[in-house]
């Protein structure tokens, strides 16, 4: 995405730049072509009366600040000092470079309030400006409808063009693409000064709140942050797998009082600064952030799930994103689309993950040298809908927006979470032990119709049609004219102990943490299970969030010894093995469920036959993916005290 200066039509010394409001590619275009032409002068379409103003917020820039004011109707006004704005580029590129920039728009209360329809602005990192703006030149500009307003405007910014024509060779004038022709032509006609507002009180500048930078911000956080990286000398490259959103507790932990290695900040930070070291050089390319920002969501991902992001549902979630985006007339999906898309095509967590990056901008901070103002889109004249993650917030109609999420709490000091570990007592989060007694049901009642399926027989219909009609018997007897139906036998003996894999393990080290724990009433199963260590991601004062590897279910409760302690099953080659003994032994029935990718070997189901059971084996693939991922996590709690609390820090 280059400009050429020889190919700008420019008039006389004045050097136009037609540009896009709020747009990355044209802020880039901005950029690279104040530093080929070095120009004498910068002309901006701003109005005079806010230069002092907006010069403080461009001073303060990569904080991104805001400028609020009242018109004569007593309508405040909002104007945002982002980096990706090419009006805000070059008045920035101006001051940095010492070169007089000079607001030239006209101050007007009565300018109605309107939108310009454009193509999406990526088409003119892969056509070329000059090609974006021939194309809007034919295809909008002819049926675009001015008022008195605009004409006011373009003759007034003409009027100041032919005075600093008088005093300088090369002008860089920025102008939006419905004005520039306006001004072109005015330009070469006697223009007499225009009557206009010289002064304005009640300007104010305000920090923005990080709170409401995705909300309100044009391009998303994520996005202007690679963009004002790439703008001056890359950051030294992290080494990213150092960097993790976990929030452990290990030995150096407690030494240092809770002070991590990293925060989480410098973690979402380290994720900003690998993409931008993984962009060609160049412009910004707003495609190939969002794929770094897809990849390093899932990674985060990861960390806080244990789950990983599948092939099949990284080519869905860029399908259908893409088409989502050509059902709204646009090239790529913005913000609020990869999102959606990010929902749909994994899950919540992913997509609060990928909210979680793609709003995060490293420079902001609710306090500052100014004051601070939290501002949402449903405050200014955006439009709004809704998308739920959890909870409903709005969402900003074509703008990146302030996506809905639970808030986590987080550490008001360090090292006060690791207080609440003080309880040598641990305990379940009871409505997870609600969830997976109810899946230990469900899974009894499938085992118990795999059996009576396996032992079904057909006959004929006669009076009744029993469990259903057998259409498979029915089809291979059609010569004989009869419908057979299916009768399923009474299984003797019920279903005991349920055996969960979902990851074996094999390296013996990904599942350190070994538990044996017994049921605390008669509703409840006794459980030993293998996941990872609580120390890796602690969530809460005295709270711990681990991922299963596999588990065991057996009833009644209090009957459980120490299944990992137990020299009986040392034979066992691994912990899935182990586990499923023990369900063996234990069971008081005689079929175990086992649910795994893999049917035990064939030793193991004649150790249970000669201790007089028997393995309902059921692939793990012919479960709900979406429900084994619900079971999977588990919150492990300091203390019963905890369970007042952990609503709060469980999600």
């Amino acid at each position: 995405m280059l400009m050429s200066i020889d190919s700008l039509q420019s008039f006389g010394p004045v050097h136009p730049v037609p540009i896009v409001h709020f747009s990355l590619e044209f802020a880039s275009a901005v950029r690279h072509l104040f530093k080929r032409l070095k120009p004498d002068a910068v002309a901006v379409e701003l109005p005079g009366s806010l230069q002092n103003v907006v010069e403080k917020g461009v001073a303060r820039l990569p904080e991104v600040s805001v400028v609020l004011y009242q018109n004569q109707r007593d309508e405040t006004i909002y104007l945002p000092i982002e980096p990706t704005d090419p009006v805000i580029e070059a008045v920035r590129s101006g001051i940095e470079a010492d070169v007089p920039v000079h607001f030239i728009d006209l101050d007007l209360d009565d300018y109605p309030s309107y939108r310009d329809y454009v193509p999406d602005t990526y088409a003119a990192s892969r056509l070329g400006i000059n090609a974006y703006c021939d194309i809007y030149a034919k295809e909008a500009l002819p049926g675009l409808k001015k008022g008195p307003a605009d004409m006011r405007r373009e003759a007034g910014m003409a009027y100041h063009l032919q005075k600093l024509a008088a005093d300088y060779e090369k002008i860089l004038f920025v102008c939006g693409l419905a004005h520039l022709e306006g001004v072109k032509k005015a330009f070469f006609r006697p223009q007499a000064e225009p009557l206009e507002k010289r002064k304005r009180t009640g300007i104010s500048l305000f920090n923005l709140h990080p709170d409401g930078l995705p909300e309100v911000m044009t391009e998303y956080p994520f996005l202007a942050a690679s963009y004002e990286y790439r703008r001056h000398k890359l950051p030294p490259k992290p080494a990213i797998s150092e960097y993790t959103v976990r929030k452990k507790m290990g030995v150096l932990t407690l030494i240092t009082g809770g002070k991590e290695t990293y925060s989480e900040e410098e973690a979402l930070d380290a994720s900003v600064r690998w993409t931008v070291h993984h962009m060609k050089p160049g412009p910004v390319d707003r495609q190939l952030v969002s794929y770094c920002l897809f990849q390093q969501a899932a990674r985060h991902y990861r960390q806080d799930t244990g789950e990983e992001i599948y092939r099949w549902q990284k080519r869905a979630f860029f399908r259908f994103s893409r088409n989502y985006a050509l059902l709204e007339n646009r090239l790529l999906p913005d913000f609020y689309q990869l999102l959606v898309s990010a929902r749909g095509c994994v899950d919540d967590n992913f997509c609060y993950a990928f909210w979680r990056l793609g709003s995060f901008y490293p420079w902001q901070q609710p306090e500052s040298s100014i004051p601070t103002i939290r501002i949402s889109g449903e405050m200014l004249w955006l439009g709004t809908r809704k998308i739920q993650i959890r909870r409903r917030l709005p969402r900003v109609k074509r703008r990146p927006v302030y996506i809905p999420k639970k808030r986590r709490m987080k550490e008001r000091r360090p090292g006060e979470w690791l207080e609440g570990f003080a309880d040598p007592f641990i305990c379940s989060y009871p409505p997870e032990d609600l969830l997976i007694e109810d899946y230990g049901s469900f899974l009894k009642t499938k085992g118990a119709l795999m059996l009576a399926a396996d032992d079904a027989v057909s006959v004929p219909f006669e009076t009744t049609i029993l469990d259903g009609i057998d259409v498979r018997e029915t089809a291979r007897h059609i010569h004989e004219g009869k419908i057979y139906v299916r009768e399923f036998t009474r299984v003797k003996g019920g279903v005991g102990s349920i055996v969960v894999i979902f990851d074996h393990d094999r390296r013996q080290d990904k599942y350190p943490y070994l538990m044996t724990w017994l049921g605390e009433h008669d509703q409840e199963s006794d459980m030993a299970f293998y996941a990872t260590d609580p120390a890796d991601h602690i969530v809460g004062p005295g709270i711990s969030r681990c991922t299963y590897g596999g588990f065991l279910m057996t009833y009644p409760p209090l009957r459980l010894a120490d299944v990992w302690g137990d020299p009986e099953y040392d034979w066992a080659r691994n912990k899935a093995e182990r586990l499923l003994l023990a369900g063996l032994e234990y069971s008081l029935e005689k079929h175990v469920v086992y649910v795994a990718k893999k049917p035990p070997r064939s030793f193991i189901k004649q150790v249970a036959g000669r201790w007089g059971k028997q393995i309902v084996y059921i692939p793990i693939g012919q479960l709900s993916p979406l429900k084994l991922k619900e079971i999977r996590t588990l919150h492990v709690l300091a203390g019963k005290d905890k369970r007042d609390i952990a609503e709060d820090y469980v999600w």
